[in-house]
């Protein structure tokens, strides 16, 4: 069996291009199938969030006889976009260096914030939608469980998650370092999903004067802000609303920009120019690049966070190294799991000899039965024809064999029959 992941993250690739090869979750299904038709793929799941987009996959055929850079174009045309411009932002990862990196990634040691809890959900949906979309065989299902397990023991035996600061804490801080004082201030978050959540979650902390909710769909917004005694909003009222809040937090599965540059502009002008903070968490983008060009505009995507979070990375270092053994162990039992997978079809093809001789012979001693031979005789010649049989190909390797070569098989036969 082969295995691989290939992909981008926030290690390999800027923002402007990640929003590029975002998978979508409502064309996730149709993606995995094309994958897995024609691409020499045999199973698939897709893993897509703001910080990176990996494919991982095992393939149909032979290891010698499968390329991956199959994958790696399906990838740039399925995206639109030129090999050669998104080639040098890959990384493809083969068998055991895949094993170990889908491990690190559940266990949030190669996320923006290290030890953040976030991924490994985001890794659930990935292997939910491809059982969905019936490209999940045995390895990646062992994989994907395997890597949960391990994400597991990593917390709960390590400190690598401990005092990390989220994307949303972050915001908060640098918040705080534009406005004298967050309970002055009103807040508009747009989205309704985890990330969003969090943003509330803290900004609802600092007491500010409002919170505002908009969605697409006006019911969760209710949902969200009624926990944070907020308002809630549809995405058509931010073109009035947006010139009453000094701090906008975006992160929506939207395709297109939600605030474009025009739309800030006029939100600034009615504000009398009065400083806007905002953070993008979305990829791609809800906040046109553009804006954050605008005098009075603070705008911040989710690299821009980057420094902030892994400031205190130092702290936890011996923690990574715990962790880091933890993932070692494991990725020798995975790769042991494999390699014993790998001798599944020759111990298939071994047992129907076996029993294609056995049912060879009691044919014959059924006959001989029906014939009125002797049972005694017959269940004696039964059993040396089956003996015969079974032995005679070892028997017929070893002595045809020479030199070296008999040497080792003589050794292999000898493990194999009398050392029990």
């Amino acid at each position: 069996m082969s295995l691989y992941a290939l992909g981008l993250n926030h290690h390999t690739a800027p923002l402007a291009m990640r929003e590029r090869v975002v998978f979508h979750v409502e064309k996730l299904c149709d993606a995995l199938g094309e994958l897995t038709r024609g691409r020499g793929a045999a199973e698939a799941a897709i893993l897509s969030t703001c910080n990176r987009t990996e494919v991982y996959f095992s393939a149909g055929q032979p290891r010698a006889a499968f390329e991956p850079q199959a994958v790696q174009a399906w990838l740039a045309e399925y995206h639109k976009l030129r090999p050669a411009e998104l080639s040098p932002y890959l990384y493809t990862l083969p068998h055991e260096q895949a094993v170990r990196h889908a491990f690190r990634v559940a266990s949030g040691l190669d996320s923006m914030v290290l030890g953040e809890p976030q991924i490994l959900g985001q890794m659930k949906e990935a292997a939910r939608a491809a059982e969905s979309a019936g490209t999940l065989g045995t390895l990646l299902h062992k994989l994907f469980q395997r890597s949960f397990a391990v994400a597991k023991e990593v917390r709960s035996t390590t400190r690598v998650g401990a005092n990390s600061v989220s994307m949303a804490a972050a915001a908060v801080k640098l918040a705080a370092r534009i406005f004298p004082s967050l309970a002055e201030q009103r807040v508009l978050l747009i989205g309704a999903g985890e990330m969003v959540e969090l943003a509330a979650t803290h900004f609802a902390a600092q007491s500010p004067e409002r919170i505002t909710v908009a969605n697409r769909t006006l019911e969760r917004a209710h949902q969200l802000a009624h926990r944070f005694s907020a308002r809630a909003i549809e995405l058509r009222e931010l073109a009035t609303e947006l010139h009453e809040h000094d701090i906008v937090v975006s992160c929506t599965a939207s395709s297109l920009p939600i605030l474009g540059t025009g739309l800030v502009e006029r939100a600034l002008r009615a504000r009398r120019h009065r400083p806007m903070f905002m953070v993008d968490f979305a990829v791609p983008r809800d906040i046109e690049q553009e804006v954050g060009e605008l005098d009075d505009v603070f705008l911040y995507t989710v690299d821009d966070l980057a420094g902030i979070v892994s400031a205190n990375l130092d702290e936890r270092r011996s923690a990574v190294e715990q962790a880091e053994a933890i993932i070692e162990t494991q990725v020798g039992q995975f790769m042991h799991w494999m390699r014993s997978r790998e001798t599944v079809p020759l111990i298939r093809t071994l047992r129907e000899r076996a029993d294609e001789a056995r049912r060879h012979e009691l044919e014959r001693a059924l006959k001989l039965l029906h014939k009125g031979e002797d049972p005694k005789q017959v269940l004696e010649s039964l059993s040396q024809g089956i003996t015969n049989k079974l032995m005679h190909a070892p028997t017929q390797a070893l002595n045809e064999s020479r030199g070296e070569e008999q040497r080792l098989l003589a050794g292999i036969i000898e493990r194999l029959y009398l050392k029990h």
